[in-house]
């Protein structure tokens, strides 16, 4: 059985985290069972300050829901940093 899949989109100053092979902001990256947004954002070392806006498939997720919410495959996870400026 072939690795199950989910996209991670990454924006702003958080693209330089993602993975080797990234195109543009976004990569493939593989999920199990198990891995919560949570556990992702830690894989990634994605600097807690700088996870604002979390988003699955166009559906925001709150902080508290981050530990509790699993990454299916075929799912898309953009992540955006606290916007600056006005």
């Amino acid at each position: 059985m072939g690795s199950a899949t989910a996209t991670l989109k990454l924006y702003a100053s958080l693209s330089e985290f993602l993975p080797a092979g990234a195109v543009k902001n976004e990569a493939e990256i593989e999920v199990g069972k198990a891995d919560s947004i949570a556990r992702i954002i830690e894989r990634y070392e994605l600097p807690e300050r700088l996870v604002h806006l979390v988003v699955i498939d166009g559906v925001y997720i709150e902080p508290e829901d981050r530990s509790l919410r699993i990454l299916s495959p075929g799912e898309v996870l953009a992540i955006w940093p606290p916007v600056a400026g006005g």
